[in-house]
Order: structure tokens, then sequence, then C-alpha cells
């Protein structure tokens, strides 16, 4: 039986991580989550207490850090500040977080000896053409685009600095966009899912021509796992699930799926640096280590997750119409 310490561990990735290495591993969790907005501790409802903590504190706070990870046998890195345009209203805290926390955690398992995983995103390499098939490898050079992406991209390159200067044992990496349940409503699918759920007209930026590469978060979640078991130290694995769709694309399907008129949106102002194309290749996943995606079917992928949004009202409801007044204002 291993014990995990899980940063970030009750926001979207970081709690559906939690509930899949419970469920498919022998493994205790402890999580250490700062509680922003983007956390929430229903998320981790109902897990068994025996083998599941919850600690709220700062990844940046080194004397909390180093106690938990001095009784850890691998630290699970997903805590960051992830929204791009409040990185573009106020970088600090991207800052903070991001390479401030990952230092702190890095200089901990340098110094007790604990092997460390860090999640990345595939934002760190900026964007690729429209009209070109190529996708992101692991030697893709970093072209980070907001605040956001540029802090990860700084984190990503503090952890293969401390692999090879000191000697800590660590893998990196690079998902494409996830969906999935338990994402904040502030997010692209949900936030289109729950305005449909709350009678509201969904909203597009720009023209909607964006295109992500989606994977379903459980798939995420088994794919780290498949790292954390066979993955080289010192090497970085890029995760896809070859799930492009341009983000019109995506809102058409969701209002279809909810019964609704395909072209019942509205289009407003594109934000800045809206990055045109994210695409992975992740072949090292599948020939290394043997892991392919389950979720293959977006559309059935994006079902069910618009079932959960529909039977959770109670989780996402408290922090829906802040986060749409917050939106109404940078959209003015």
């Amino acid at each position: 039986m291993g014990r995990l310490l899980v940063t970030g561990g009750a926001g979207f990735i970081g709690c559906n991580f939690v509930r899949t290495a419970l469920s498919a591993t022998d493994h205790r969790v402890t999580v250490l989550d700062k509680m922003t907005y983007a956390a929430n501790a229903a998320s981790l409802a109902g897990l068994d207490p025996r083998r599941c903590e919850l600690v709220v504190g700062d990844i940046t706070d080194a004397v909390l850090v180093e106690g938990l990870v001095a009784e850890a046998d691998i630290v699970v890195h997903f805590a960051a500040e992830s929204h791009n345009d409040n990185s573009l209203e106020d970088p600090w805290p991207f800052v903070h977080t991001n390479l401030i926390g990952t230092y702190t955690l890095l200089e901990a398992v340098r110094k007790h000896g604990v092997r460390f995983h860090h999640v990345s995103t595939d934002e760190v390499f900026g964007d690729l053409p429209l009209d070109d098939a190529v996708k992101f490898t692991e030697t893709t050079p970093y072209n980070p685009s907001s605040p956001y992406s540029a802090t990860k991209a700084g984190s990503d390159l503090l952890v293969r600095a401390w692999v090879r200067s000191f000697g800590v044992e660590a893998t990196l990496s690079n998902c494409s966009n996830n969906y999935g349940p338990y994402q904040h409503v502030e997010k692209f699918i949900p936030r289109q899912i729950t305005n449909i759920l709350d009678g509201v007209r969904p909203k597009l930026y720009g023209e909607g021509a964006n295109v992500r590469d989606w994977i379903h978060v459980q798939d995420h979640s088994r794919a780290v796992l498949r790292i954390l078991e066979a993955g080289v130290s010192g090497r970085t694995y890029l995760i896809g699930a070859n799930g492009e769709q341009d983000n019109m694309t995506v809102l058409r399907m969701i209002l279809r799926l909810m019964g609704q008129d395909e072209d019942d949106f509205e289009q407003v102002r594109d934000r800045a640096g809206h990055d045109l194309r994210y695409a992975i290749d992740g072949r090292r996943m599948r020939d290394e280590l043997d892991w392919v995606p389950r979720f293959t079917d977006f559309r059935a992928g994006l079902k069910q997750t618009i079932t959960w949004y529909t039977e959770n009202r109670d989780w996402w409801e408290p922090v829906k119409a802040s986060t749409e007044a917050k939106y109404a204002k940078a959209e003015q």
C-alpha cells in the first residue's frame, strides 16, 4: 500500500484522480488543497475516510509541505491556478502558486527522497495553425501565450532542472483539455451545460473556430496512474485522446444533446490571447506505457457529462451566479 500526497486534490482533475486511485489501487491518499474558489470539498464526498484525508493548506507553505512530503511515498502535483482569463486580469496568483508552489514541493521531495509527478498542460507549447495536421510532441519548443501557460511552462522547467541538477526522481505529463464531472462552471463545457439547464442562452467566444483536443478526465486519471507505475524518471509524457473539436462544434453538440436548437447561442467578443488550436501526439503513452483512452466517443462522453451536471445541481448551483456575474463584467 502506497501513500500518495495529491496536491490540488479537491479541484476538478485532482478529485477525479483521487477517486480513480482509490478505486483502482490500494493506495492511501492525503489531499493538500488551498480550497480556493476552484476547489470543492463536496468533490471528495463519500470517499473512505480511512484511506483519504483532506488537509487544507498552501503548497507555498514550506513547513506544512515538508511535513506531509516526509510521510508520503509519491507526490502527485495537480495544484495550480489554471484559468486563462483570470491570469490576464491578475497574473500574481499564478506566479505564486504555479512557480513558488512547485519550487517548494521540489525542495521537499529533494530533501526526503520522495518520488514526484508533475501534472501540466499542453498550453505550454502555445498554439498550432488551424489548417495544419501537426501536433504537439514531447520535443515541441515551449511558446506560452498567457501568464497561466507561462507559469506552467516555468514549473515544468523547474521540475526538469531538479531532476538533472539534484537527482530528484520525477516524471512530467502535459495533457490536453479535460472534460467530465466535477469541473468548475467557469470552464467552457460546464458553463454551456449549466447555462442551458438554467434557461440561459450559452455564449461563444468569437467565431468558435478555435480547436481543442478533448480528453475525458477519467482517461487522464488512468494515464497518470500508469505513469506512476511504469514511467521513467526525467521523462515527459503527453496525454491525449485524439479528441480535436472546434468550439462551435462542441457547443452545437451540447445544444442538440440537451434538446435545444443548435443555433440557440450568443456570440461574444473573443478573448485576448485566445490560442487557435491544441493537438496532442500521444504515441509515447501508447508505445512505451501501453495506455489507451477508454472514452473514444466524444459525443458519448459529453452526454454522460451532461447527465452528471443535470443530476448534481446542488454541486454547481452555489457558485453559478457569481461566476456568470464575473463573465458579464468581462464581456461588457
